[in-house]
């Protein structure tokens, strides 16, 4: 089901020149947003105004997402948390970058580098691929290309906060992965 006429060699260069373009206008928007972010993040809460954190990609290879700081310094301690509806580790401002989707914007930057693609599956951290796979057929799957910032999973289920949001999401991905077209 992964090999489908919309798939071949031309639809790669098309997506990556899709990926490109829109990775571009990405960054110009960040460039301008950036400072205003950046200050907000800083008189909100102490800490790194970026965050960084291990994902896996395309074919299960490993990168870095970056992100805008959207909770407390140390979040986690440790050991990767599922994030929670009002999460109490969120900060003010953080709860409006998460609103507005802007503490993604850093993450053009993954796409011009090739980690990621503008659509596609959310990359997911490999802690909890490696539950996920323990307990839902075909998670692994979603491994098959390239991870985006916005995927048919994401709009449709929203930010997966459990197992069971996980399968809903991983259905939405599933089909996208067959039907992905321009």
């Amino acid at each position: 089901p992964l090999d489908h006429p919309g798939t071949g060699a031309v639809w790669h260069l098309t997506k990556r020149v899709f990926d490109l373009v829109w990775s571009g206008i990405g960054l110009i928007g960040l460039a301008v947003l950036f400072p205003l972010i950046a200050l907000a993040i800083y008189l909100d809460s102490p800490g790194p105004i970026l965050y960084t954190q291990e994902r896996m990609g395309r074919n299960g290879r490993s990168f870095r997402v970056y992100k805008f700081r959207s909770m407390i310094p140390d979040a986690e301690r440790g050991s990767a948390v599922w994030a929670e509806k009002e999460d109490p580790r969120v900060t003010r401002i953080g709860s409006i970058l998460r609103k507005t989707h802007l503490d993604e914007f850093p993450q053009f930057v993954n796409i011009l580098k090739g980690d990621m693609s503008v659509v596609g599956p959310r990359p997911e951290r490999p802690e909890f691929i490696q539950e996920l796979a323990e307990d839902i057929p075909f998670y692994r799957v979603r491994l098959a290309v390239k991870p985006g910032m916005a995927g048919w999973g994401l709009i449709n289920q929203g930010y997966g906060a459990s197992r069971e949001d996980s399968l809903v999401k991983l259905q939405y991905d599933l089909y996208y992965i067959k039907h992905q077209s321009l």
